[in-house]
């Protein structure tokens, strides 16, 4: 595979994830105007937005079955044009029934637009023979940034859910599938198969597991800062309304440095000292928001778990490829379940906590979780597994 090539196919892949973060932060920020807009009664929000979660792990299951056939740059190049025209559907709807449909559609889309993503990015990362992964989540980040401006300036200009969706759509689309003209991946020289990742190898569930877990552990923070940061600011450190809101800006524009510079640490240090380094950071930056007596001293806190938080998922992805060489699209489809799963168990958790017990207290819940990364932290230097008894064990791609 030429340099040029991959080359290519790096950027091409950066944009898809640029493309993802803006098209989900779109409809994040936008759930207050898309609730008052069909009518959605507090009671019945919360089944809207886990049912996003819910059906995007179906789909990532579905997945790891569809790439058997054909190559994940297929499934993303296809997946990718359903999640935004989804989003405008979210817009351009005007009954309950449309924004439901339109919902599931999204959730669909999204979980085999994340697996298939993270899959070309595991294999891409191989062929590099270095760390590049958390660059491409970097992407992500600064979509992220990117639609959340554009939701704040729709906001803002009171402008209809279509209008501020459109744009993006009319731009963002057709660069899209542009882009996956040049979508690469990896060869059967490395490591994988023509199609699907080898999928006649195993991918045992306990050995998976650790990282399963981490993932897990990782969105449920990740999930606290996006849903509770401004209210516990507002409600529990007293800030005022306006500066409620810098906390999770701050936060994404940290994620985005953090993982910025990433690839160079994990190059430098291992991707296990980083990952331990980033699960410290990131229990210091909870700490800190449970004590905090004040506003700036919670923005810190935030601060801090943005830049420990953001190497923890793209290094889990990258260990999966490690780990299972030969059947790295498996285990990247299965890991990504637990993306969902840590997202639908966070917020509800927080919440709970908070009203049972107290905010403050229920920070320390996914400050313990996060620390648990600790014990788990080997398998992201892990060896390739054997497979179905065999002898070979291929080389472990030293990407640290």
């Amino acid at each position: 595979m030429t340099d040029a090539r991959l080359r290519y196919g790096r950027a091409s892949l950066a944009l898809s994830f640029l493309v993802q973060g803006v098209a989900f932060a779109l409809l994040v920020t936008r759930i207050p105007a898309i609730q008052d807009r069909y009518g959605i009664s507090d009671g019945l929000l919360p089944a809207f937005l886990a049912a996003v979660p819910v059906l995007a792990g179906v789909a990532s299951v579905a997945t790891e079955k569809l790439v058997a056939r054909v190559r994940p740059g297929v499934v993303l190049r296809w997946a990718q044009p359903v999640v935004m025209l989804a989003l405008l559907g979210v817009g351009a709807g005007s009954e309950m029934w449309h924004v439901a449909l339109a919902l599931g559609v999204f959730g669909l889309a999204v979980g085999a637009l994340d697996a298939s993503m993270n899959m070309m990015g595991v294999s891409l990362q191989r062929a590099y023979g270095r760390s590049i992964m958390l660059g491409f989540h970097a992407a992500y980040s600064l979509g992220g940034i990117a639609g959340a401006s554009m939701a704040w300036a729709g906001a803002h200009w009171d402008l209809s859910l279509l209008v501020s969706y459109l744009p993006a759509v009319a731009v963002l689309l057709p660069a899209a599938l542009i882009g996956s003209r040049w979508y690469t991946e990896g060869t059967a020289g490395d490591g994988v198969t023509a199609v699907g990742g080898a999928q006649g190898a195993s991918v045992p569930f306990r050995l998976l597991m650790p990282l399963c877990l981490v993932m897990a552990f990782a969105y449920i923070g990740d999930s606290t800062v996006s849903n509770w940061s401004a209210k516990y600011l507002q409600d529990v450190l007293g800030s005022s309304e306006q500066l409620a809101t810098v906390p999770y800006n701050v936060y994404m524009v940290t994620t985005l440095l953090g993982r910025a510079v990433g690839d160079l640490g994990v190059r430098r240090f291992g991707a296990v000292a980083v990952v331990r380094g980033g699960s410290v950071l990131a229990a210091a930056g909870f700490a800190v928001v449970a004590v905090s007596p004040g506003a700036w001293w919670g923005m810190l806190g935030f601060t801090l778990l943005g830049l420990g938080l953001c190497v923890i998922v793209p290094q889990t992805f990258a260990a999966a490829g490690r780990m299972f060489p030969g059947a790295s699209d498996v285990a990247v489809a299965r890991l990504n379940v637990f993306n969902y799963v840590g997202f639908l168990v966070g917020s509800p958790l927080v919440g709970a906590l908070g009203d049972a017990w107290s905010y403050r207290g229920a920070m320390l819940v996914p400050m313990v979780l996060v620390l648990a990364t600790l014990v788990y932290a080997r398998s992201f230097g892990a060896e390739p597994a054997r497979y179905g008894g065999g002898h070979e064990r291929a080389r472990a791609a030293d990407v640290g």
